[in-house]
């Protein structure tokens, strides 16, 4: 073999030496950041989850003002929802149908949400005496007992109906923002504090729909 041939051949195998090398390069690269992901994943997921809001979860850390408001606001939810589906079935005017029928479906929800948070704390679901720990603290209607209040409504009909249910329901409406104002200044539960602000925001809305109502009677 000449020298000339010798040199081609050389060059040959360190070109073809250097290929390979860029192709098994090139398979083992992306072995790395490909794995990267899966972790950062799963990191994130989990710091996501625990005591969010949004997943249906509750923060473990409450006091007793936590625990006096959904035991108290689940048996003052429980009230407005009989009276707004005595409504839904002796109401007079549409309107008011449709206004108990909102109370209703926007309220049942919310008890069963402040059920869970009692169950997740370990404490009672409702309080000892039931209606009567709430005389004086929201279920008050107007000097009426939820029983009283009931009683009332069962015996009317029509307008003088909407009248007195509109009544009694602002009435209503107005201890529980009354409640749900007490659970902001003394609450320390997160989700418990955000329930409180919003039934003040929603129940205060309602309050002026139904004076609106009562003033076109």
């Amino acid at each position: 073999m000449t020298l000339k041939n010798r040199v081609w051949t050389a060059t040959g195998a360190v070109a073809l030496a250097l290929t390979l090398a860029a192709c098994g390069g090139g398979t083992e690269e992306p072995a790395g950041p490909a794995a990267e992901p899966t972790a950062t994943t799963g990191e994130s997921t989990a710091a996501a989850s625990p005591g969010s809001s949004a997943d249906g979860e509750v923060d473990a850390a409450h006091n007793d003002a936590d625990t006096m408001f959904a035991q108290m606001m689940i048996v003052h939810h429980d009230g407005a929802v009989e009276m707004a589906d005595i409504a839904v079935e002796n109401a007079g005017s549409e309107e008011v149908r449709t206004l108990a029928e909102g109370i209703s479906a926007a309220q049942g929800p919310e008890i069963e949400q402040m059920t869970s948070w009692l169950e997740a704390w370990g404490e009672d679901a409702a309080t000892a005496g039931g209606t009567g720990h709430m005389e004086h603290g929201g279920m008050d209607m107007e000097g009426m007992s939820q029983e009283e209040a009931m009683g009332e409504l069962e015996g009317l009909s029509g307008a003088e109906f909407d009248r007195r249910f509109l009544e009694l329901m602002i009435a209503h409406h107005q201890g529980a923002v009354e409640m749900s104002e007490t659970e902001l200044s003394d609450g320390e539960n997160p989700q418990a504090l955000e329930l409180a602000e919003k039934i003040i925001d929603d129940q205060e809305a309602e309050i002026a729909e139904m004076e609106q109502m009562l003033e076109s009677l």
